[in-house]
């Protein structure tokens, strides 16, 4: 088990415009990447301009910051991390 949980909310405010960019991060940094879920708004055929991606990392310590700031730097998407930690077990 792994002794942190290293979780990523990314928030996209235009998908159109955006997808591609972030897209590109997500290939890259792939082998990090063990749990990814995508939440947007849908009414009938009509998908809404924005959604969030959550993302579950594992990897090195550093991680989280690269991939969200490589995330932060496309303009229109906004990252929040949030880390778990879980004590030693005997």
């Amino acid at each position: 088990m792994t002794d942190t949980h290293k979780i990523l909310a990314v928030h996209i405010t235009d998908r159109l415009k955006d997808a591609a960019s972030v897209q590109k991060v997500f290939t890259e940094f792939g082998c990090n990447i063990k749990t990814r879920v995508g939440l947007h708004d849908v009414a009938g055929d009509v998908c809404a301009p924005g959604g969030v991606v959550i993302l579950e990392l594992v990897g090195p310590a550093d991680i989280t910051g690269e991939v969200a700031g490589r995330l932060d730097a496309i303009a229109g998407v906004e990252v929040q991390k949030i880390e778990f930690a879980h004590p030693a077990t005997a």
